[in-house]
């Protein structure tokens, strides 16, 4: 008995042509069709960092801390 592969290379089918022909035209009208992806303008300057004190004793009642306290005090 034989097998009915053989063992050199295999030709193209046409199914498999028209298969990967199909694919690259779906991803191509993917593409053209999503949003366009803008890159993101320049934020607007924050204000600029704190220096840490030279000595320490960085803390300062901000908004968040009091908001904190509030919260953990209830």
């Amino acid at each position: 008995m034989q097998d009915s592969q053989t063992a050199g290379p295999v030709p193209s089918s046409r199914r498999g042509f028209f298969v990967g022909a199909a694919t690259v035209g779906a991803a191509a009208a993917a593409v053209t069709v999503l949003p366009k992806v803008a890159p993101a303008p320049d934020a607007p300057a924050a204000a600029p960092e704190r220096q840490p004190p030279e000595k320490g004793g960085g803390y300062s009642l901000s908004e968040h801390v009091k908001r904190y306290y509030r919260t953990a005090s209830a």
